[in-house]
C-alpha cells in the first residue's frame, strides 16, 4: 500500500479520530491496544464502556459494548481483534505466527481511537444487534464505522441491517467500509450493494506463504498453506484416505476424509491423501502425521490457510503427481517442509474468493467500490480462540494469519480513518470520492470485467489525501436516490423520515448519483446512446485547469462536456456530461474504460463500465 511506518498523519487531530468497529468484540488486554502515550479521549467522545465483567476500556479502546447475540464485549472467537488492529492497531515489534511472516505489526491509524460493537457470535449476527450497535457508534461520537460483516449474497437493502444503518450514519457524517463478501470468483455474488457504503474486495499482499512436499523419488511440489511445524525426517510413508478407511464408510467418504471415516490406527504415523480441502480436520483426528490436500475450489487459489498438523494444499496437477508416484512404488514417502515466505511479484491481484459483481439491486453502482489487502494478513488475535477447526488443535496464539475480504475492510477504515485525519471537515463521500479516484492499478488476469472484481483499483492512502477533485453527495442527493430506486414506504423505512418522493417522471436515474464510477445496463442487441451527468469539486490548488483523458476503447465512442475544467477558487464547483454511443453488445458481453482529469500532477480516474 506504500504505507509504511515513517508515515505521519495530522500531529494535531490523528489522536482524535475514533473508529468504530462493530464485529465479534475485542480482545481488550491485546498489545495492539494499550493505551501508554495516549491522554483522555477526545472531548467529543459520548459513549462507554460496557464490555461486561472483566472487560475494561483506556485511552486507547475507548469505548465498548454487546447486545443480546452475546454476553460480553470480550472476543472469544478472534474475528473481531484481528479487523481492529488492522485498522487502528498499535505498532508491536517482532510479531509472527510461529516465526513466520515475522516484523511490526501496525494498524493503519496506530495513533487514533477505537471503540469496539460485539454484535456476533460464531454461528450469528442478528439484524436488531447490527441496527442497535449503528445507533449507539452514531450517538458516541465515532468518525469511521468498519463492518466486517454481511449476508452469503447480496439482499434488498431494505432488509439489509448493515445498508439501513450505514445510511443513518452517513446522514450524521459518518463513513462505514464493508466486505465486499468471500463468494467469488462468481459474478453476481458482491453482497454490499448500497451506494453510501465504501465496499472492499480482497486482494493479494506481496508476501505469500508457500508450502513444499518433497517426495521420496527426490521431486518437490509446491503448494499452499500455513505450516508452521518443522520435521527433521527424511520422509514418512504416504497413504490415500480411501486405503485407510473406516470399514464403517465407503471409500469415497474416506478419499475425502470425512468425518470419522478414517481408521486412527492404520493412518497413524503416516501422511494421508485427501480429495478435499475440509481433510486435514479428519487427519488431525486420526492422528496422521500430516497431509496432502486436493484443492479443487477456485476461491482457495492462492489462499494460505492455517492448518492444524503438517499439510499441503496442491492444485489438481500436482496432486495427481503425488498419486502417480504413490502407485510407481511400494513404498512410497514423503516430507512436508514448514512454509516459507516469499516474494509476490504480482501483486496486488483481487483473490479468488473475493466476491464479484455485477451489482444485483443497483446495476448503475459498480461494486465493489476498491480493493485492499485481504490474503494472510498477520494481526493480532484472541488467545482463547481456536486457530483452526480441529478440535485437537489446541495452540494459542496472540497474532495470527487470516484471509478474507474481512481482512481487506478494516484496510480501507484505516486509509478512510487517514484522510479523516488530514482533512477533518471533508464529508463521509469526499473521503470516499478520494480513496476512488486516487487508487493503485491492478493485476487483471481473467477476461472477467476488473471492475466487477476491483471496483477502482487498489487503495492508496498517500495519494487520497490530495485528489484534486472529489465527486461529492449531499443528504439530500441520497434521499434522492432512494426515491429512484425505491417505493416511497421503502424511502421512509430506510431513511426514517416522513419524505414525499418527486412523481415517477421526475425521478431520474441512478446513473446519474454523483458516484465516483459511471456504470450503466445496456438492453443486448440493441444500439445505445448513454449520458452521465457529473459534479466535481476542487480540494486542491484555488487557480487550478483539468483536461478530460478517455482511455481509447475501440468498441465505443464516449465525449466528455466540456473537455476543460478551470477553477478559479478552493471548494469551487463545477460539471460536466459524458456522452457514450455504442454499436449492439451481445447477452452477456461488457465494454470498459476509464476517465481521467489532469492537471498536470493529479489524475482524477473513473472507471467506466457499459454491460448487458
Amino acid at each position: 500500500m506504500g504505507f509504511n511506518e515513517k508515515i505521519r498523519g495530522n500531529a494535531i487531530v490523528e489522536s482524535d479520530v475514533i473508529i468504530g468497529v462493530l464485529d465479534t468484540g475485542i480482545w481488550h488486554e491485546s498489545e495492539s491496544f494499550k493505551d501508554e502515550g495516549f491522554g483522555p479521549a477526545p472531548k467529543k467522545w459520548k459513549g462507554t464502556c460496557k464490555g461486561g465483567q472483566n472487560f475494561t476500556c483506556n485511552n486507547k479502546l475507548i469505548g465498548a459494548r454487546f447486545y443480546s447475540s452475546s454476553d460480553s464485549a470480550k472476543d472469544v472467537i478472534g474475528h473481531g481483534t484481528h479487523t481492529a488492529s488492522t485498522a487502528v492497531g498499535n505498532l508491536v515489534k517482532d510479531v509472527s505466527f510461529y516465526g513466520l511472516a515475522q516484523g511490526t505489526a501496525r494498524g493503519g491509524v496506530p495513533s487514533d481511537r477505537f471503540a469496539a460493537y460485539s454484535v456476533c457470535t460464531a454461528d450469528r449476527c442478528k439484524s436488531y444487534d447490527i441496527l442497535a450497535a449503528f445507533d449507539d457508534a452514531i450517538a458516541d461520537g465515532v468518525d469511521i464505522i468498519t463492518v466486517s460483516l454481511g449476508a452469503s449474497s447480496a439482499i434488498p437493502i431494505a432488509h439489509d441491517p448493515i445498508a439501513i444503518g450505514s445510511y443513518h450514519a452517513i446522514q450524521k457524517g459518518i463513513l462505514t467500509t464493508n466486505a465486499a463478501g468471500n463468494n467469488g470468483p462468481i459474478g453476481g455474488t458482491v453482497s454490499s450493494v448500497a451506494p453510501w457504503m465504501l465496499t472492499v474486495a480482497a486482494s493479494s499482499i506481496d508476501r505469500g506463504i508457500i508450502d513444499k512436499v518433497v517426495l521420496g523419488n527426490g521431486r518437490t511440489l509446491v503448494g499452499n498453506s500455513v505450516n508452521s511445524f518443522t520435521s527433521n525426517e527424511t520422509g514418512f510413508p504416504i497413504v490415500e484416505g480411501k486405503d485407510v478407511r473406516n470399514k464403517r464408510y465407503t471409500e469415497v467418504q474416506a478419499g475425502h476424509c470425512e468425518d470419522l471415516c478414517i481408521d486412527n490406527d492404520a493412518v497413524k504415523g503416516k501422511i494421508v491423501l485427501c480429495d478435499e480441502l475440509t481433510g486435514t480436520v479428519e487427519a488431525r483426528r486420526a492422528g496422521a502425521i500430516g497431509t496432502v490436500l486436493k484443492n479443487n475450489i477456485l476461491a482457495f487459489e492462492g489462499v494460505s490457510e492455517v492448518l492444524p498438523l503438517p499439510a499441503i494444499t496442491l492444485r489438481d496437477e500436482e496432486y495427481n503427481v503425488v498419486k502417480s508416484y504413490m502407485n510407481s512404488t511400494k513404498d512410497p514417502r514423503a516430507n512436508i517442509l514448514r512454509s516459507e515466505i516469499i516474494k509476490d511479484d504480482f501483486a496486488p491481484m483481487v483473490a479468488s474468493f473475493s466476491s464479484r459483481g455485477l451489482n444485483k439491486f443497483l446495476p448503475e453502482i459498480i461494486k465493489p467500490d476498491i480493493s485492499a489487502l485481504g490474503i494472510d494478513i498477520l494481526a493480532a488475535y484472541s488467545p482463547v480462540a481456536p486457530i483452526t477447526k480441529s478440535a485437537e488443535d489446541k495452540r494459542c496464539v496472540r497474532y495470527t494469519l487470516l484471509s478474507g475480504t474481512s481482512m481487506a475492510c478494516p484496510h480501507a477504515a484505516g486509509a478512510a480513518a487517514y484522510v479523516k485525519e488530514m482533512h477533518p471537515d471533508w464529508s463521509p463521500t469526499a473521503i470516499k470520492s478520494s480513496l476512488m479516484t486516487t487508487a493503485w492499478p491492478m493485476n487483471n488476469t481473467s477476461n472477467f470485467p476488473g471492475e466487477y472484481a476491483y471496483g477502482s483499483r487498489h487503495i492508496n492512502p498517500l495519494k487520497a489525501i490530495d485528489p484534486g477533485l472529489i465527486y461529492e453527495a449531499s443528504k439530500e442527493d441520497y434521499i434522492n436516490f432512494l426515491c429512484m430506486v425505491f417505493d416511497e414506504a421503502d424511502v421512509r423505512l430506510i431513511s426514517g423520515l416522513n419524505w414525499n418522493c418527486p412523481t415517477s417522471f421526475d425521478k431520474g436515474s441512478p446513473k446519474d448519483h454523483n458516484y465516483p464510477s459511471l456504470a450503466s445496463v445496456v438492453t443486448p442487441t440493441i444500439p445505445f446512446n448513454i449520458s452521465f451527468h457529473r459534479t466535481v469539486k476542487n480540494v486542491r490548488l484555488s487557480n487550478s485547469t483539468y483536461k478530460a483523458k478517455i482511455l481509447p476503447n475501440s468498441e465505443v465512442d464516449i465525449k466528455v462536456v466540456p473537455k476543460v475544467l478551470s477553477f478559479n477558487s478552493l471548494n469551487e464547483e463545477k460539471t460536466f456530461d459524458v456522452t457514450i454511443v455504442g454499436k449492439a453488445l451481445q447477452v452477456g458481453s461488457y465494454v470498459s474504460s476509464s476517465l481521467i482529469w489532469s492537471d498536470g500532477t493529479h489524475n482524477v480516474r473513473s472507471p467506466i463500465l457499459i454491460s448487458t
